[in-house]
């Protein structure tokens, strides 16, 4: 018998049976976990949503099922001021302490060896050592998510995950049976439109904004609740890289993310980001026109203001990337006394999946011995033995009640510390139902395509054509576009004509101008710190610019390197000497924020005879970075594609000139006014009305 024939008996293809569990048990709902009321917590009776959770938790050996790639930093966290009136969190109340912190970044789609750069949500995972144990804040880059009932969790991944007959695409959703799961499951509206922003290509983790998504509450030492949604906002502001850009660096530099994040540890530029909250009386959690414990919903931060309570800073790299990235576990019910749940359903979820999803990656119970995850804090209980027990107990006792040991270890009281849940009243009949409130799945959608800039709107229609251009079923095609006649029809229209669909017969009015400014990252900070400028120079440059320009950069915490055709050391008319950083064949534009060309006609004349050189300013060009140049340098960006933009400067005597992000000074000795601009053009991070203009683009 041939392998052919030995595998026939366990070959399967689904018709249209019914769907059972795998007791052979028909299931009458696979979309809404076993709930006590519609909006009540999930229970843990559900047989149904236990076994396919557990199934889903398990699919992977031994890599992550989803946040497979990843890359940890350590830091401290610092409270701005008490937050008793709020929360009892002692981590929380006293602004002298540094609570020390880990925290992993990560994409959630691909393999642990897929890029830094793909199109893709990124995890934001945070644990905090406190005093009072170990609480872990396990986050998103993006505030919402696809689907509002945990059961659906195995759904959307395995939807997005590679096809399962060829393994194709690796960390990507640009494939059928993702958009397949879209076009049947309306609720992953909002999250599509975040997902096709600039949001799902961070330029740096360092610029990434963190969110809790789900709702939690705070609890204060009175035993008042409040429900509460997390923040991270980073210091260095929310910026991306541009589509062409991020699939260019998957090639050049898959690892860009994570060098980027240990080269600024290792260069003392400490990422930095605030510790938000929203926070909502429990006594208006039905004033708003959308449900507060709605995964797939943001609570705008215009209605309900996001308060900053703290810093944290990650000033430290790992030593050993298995040790202690690949081995931390995070847990969203590793919570500390002053924080509690909702009953959000995927939060309900997350609950049971999480620690279940460890007993197998780490083999077993004892992965909170493991040195990454233990807590600061003492521990003491009962629980003995399993895989990889790493203490000694020495005690015969391990029950409780006891009497051989004075009932040692004993239950805390509420004020010596012990955790006591938050005294929620719960009644309803056991459905499986979802509550009317979560119904709405379009308005927030528009809510956030309203908000984007007219840049912006267009890198999310350029999404649409990239990733439902690759569908291969053009009945999904049209799926998508009269969904997303329902976020805008002006977009459905425009999506349509980029995928080969037709447009809807009538494109609806989004029928509100609502938006939220605040989700736009053309609101976000700006500031030319930790940014990477490169110069190009060649044998022959002038020196005094070069020196006096890098001098004004690093002042400014701007940091540069000198690109050449060759590796080694360069000479200045002068004879003074630079060392080359990088060749053109070890990097490329992509890696870089800004470009500077200095003078020095010699150096100009070399590099207009190289083909990189050119290459490497109009990638720059069309990818709306800042371009500088000075004196004979703007030579060499006459010769280049972008003259028409350029020629503003040729003619100009000592006066500095911008035009569209191209920065330029001609016949000047002091580069100080030029430097001014110049650093102020790189704060900008990108120059969109370039795009505006796209005939002055080079292809």
């Amino acid at each position: 018998m041939d392998k052919n024939q030995q595998l026939e008996p366990y070959r399967k293809s689904h018709g249209e049976e019914l769907l059972t569990t795998n007791q052979g048990v028909r299931v009458s709902n696979t979309d809404d976990s076993l709930k006590a009321g519609n909006r009540g917590p999930t229970l843990m009776e559900d047989f149904h949503f236990r076994e396919k959770l557990t199934h889903f938790d398990h699919e992977r050996i031994p890599e992550r099922v989803v946040h497979a790639r990843g890359f940890g930093v350590h830091g401290y966290f610092q409270v701005y001021e008490s937050m008793a009136e709020f929360t009892k969190a002692k981590f929380l109340q006293d602004p002298s302490v540094k609570t020390p912190v880990f925290v992993r970044f990560s994409t959630v789609v691909g393999s642990r060896g897929s890029a830094d750069t793909v199109r893709d949500v990124r995890g934001f995972a945070t644990k905090f050592y406190t005093e009072e144990g170990n609480y872990d804040l396990v986050g998103n880059n993006i505030p919402v998510f696809f689907i509002q009932d945990a059961i659906k969790f195995p759904d959307v991944v395995h939807a997005i995950k590679p096809e399962p007959h060829n393994e194709i695409p690796q960390a990507s959703a640009a494939h059928d049976t993702f958009w397949d799961f879209v076009v049947n499951t309306p609720e992953t509206a909002h999250m599509i439109m975040w997902l096709l922003s600039d949001r799902a290509i961070p330029r740096s983790y360092r610029m990434m904004e963190g969110f809790g998504v789900n709702t939690f509450r705070f609890v204060n030492q009175q035993g008042k609740a409040r429900f509460v949604k997390f923040h991270w906002k980073p210091l260095l502001g929310v910026h991306s890289l541009v589509w062409d850009e991020a699939q260019k660096l998957a090639g050049k530099d898959p690892d860009y993310h994570r060098r980027d994040l240990w080269d600024a540890i290792n260069m003392g530029s400490y990422p930095e980001y605030e510790l938000g909250v929203q926070m909502i009386e429990e006594e208006e959690e039905f004033n708003f026109d959308f449900d507060i414990l709605d995964p797939t919903k943001i609570w705008p931060e215009e209605m309900i203001p996001v308060k900053r309570i703290g810093k944290m800073t990650l000033d430290g790299n790992v030593d050993n990337f298995f040790a202690e990235t690949e081995q931390v576990a995070f847990h969203p019910g590793h919570v500390v006394p002053g924080i509690d749940f909702s009953n959000d359903p995927l939060l309900q979820g997350r609950l049971f999946s999480y620690l279940d999803t460890q007993l197998i990656r780490l083999g077993g119970p004892n992965f909170h011995e493991i040195p990454i995850n233990r807590p600061v804090a003492p521990i003491h209980n009962n629980q003995r033995d399993g895989y990889h027990r790493m203490t000694i107990d020495r005690s015969s006792v391990s029950y409780s009640p006891n009497s051989l040991q004075g009932n040692a270890p004993t239950p805390a009281t509420e004020a010596e510390g012990g955790y006591v849940h938050y005294e929620e009243k719960v009644e309803g009949k056991k459905v499986r139902q979802r509550s009317e409130s979560f119904q709405d799945h379009f308005s927030q959608a528009t809510l956030f395509w309203n908000s984007m800039s007219t840049a912006e709107k267009q890198h999310i229609i350029e999404a649409f054509h990239f990733e439902v251009g690759s569908v291969m079923d053009q009945q999904i095609k049209q799926w998508v576009v009269d969904m997303f006649n329902n976020v805008d029809g002006q977009l459905a229209v425009q999506i349509a004509a980029g995928v080969g669909a037709t447009p809807p017969a009538n494109p609806k009015s989004s029928g509100s101008a609502a938006s939220s400014p605040t989700v736009s990252q053309e609101n976000t900070i700006k500031t030319a710190g930790t940014r990477k400028v490169a110069i190009l120079l060649e044998n022959g440059y002038n020196h005094q610019e070069v020196s006096q320009v890098m001098e004004a950069l690093t002042a400014a915490g701007v940091h540069s390197e000198i690109i050449s055709k060759n590796l080694g050391m360069l000479t200045s008319v002068d004879g003074q000497q630079l060392e080359v950083g990088k060749n053109y064949v070890t990097t490329g534009s992509i890696k870089y924020d800004a470009l500077y060309i200095p003078g020095g006609q010699q150096s100009i004349n070399t590099l207009v005879m190289q083909g990189e050189a050119l290459h490497f300013i109009n990638e720059t060009f069309k990818h709306a970075k800042t371009i500088g140049a000075t004196n004979e340098g703007i030579d060499l960006l006459m010769t280049s594609a972008i003259q028409g933009v350029a020629m503003a400067g040729a003619d100009t005597q000592a006066q500095v000139i911008t035009e569209m992000g191209v920065v330029t000074i001609r016949n000047a000795t002091d580069m100080k006014d030029f430097a001014k601009e110049f650093i102020h053009a790189i704060a900008q991070h990108r120059h969109w009305i370039r795009q505006n203009k796209k005939q002055m683009i080079p292809a």
